[in-house]
């Protein structure tokens, strides 16, 4: 599930990229292109506006998409495991010190 939101979310930084390079600074973008007989007979006034709402779709998208994807992630427990009744190693009684030998012997 994961490879295929990272999949998706490629594609559509690839969708955004071209909403973005597409567009051209302070308005002027697709309409910009095809001159003012072009935006008469062809109808491109509003391309600014088709442009402008896929990026911010296309951004809202991946930004759903990157947070779905942490929850699908296999993350591994990084607390510390209590050691088991087995697994605890077994208390050993301190060794019994044997008494100094006697100086006279």
């Amino acid at each position: 599930m994961t490879t295929f939101l990272v999949i998706v979310i490629l594609i559509a930084c690839f969708v955004l990229s071209f909403f973005i390079l597409v567009q051209k600074p302070k308005g002027g973008g697709l309409s910009g292109a095809f001159g003012s007989v072009g935006a008469q007979v062809m109808g491109v006034k509003q391309s600014g506006d088709v442009m402008e709402k896929g990026t911010w779709v296309t951004m809202i998208l991946i930004a759903v998409l990157s947070i779905a994807s942490t929850f699908t992630l296999d993350v591994p427990n990084r607390l510390p495991a209590q050691p088991t009744q087995q697994e605890q190693p077994a208390q050993q009684a301190p060794a019994q010190q044997q008494p100094a030998p006697a100086p006279g012997n």
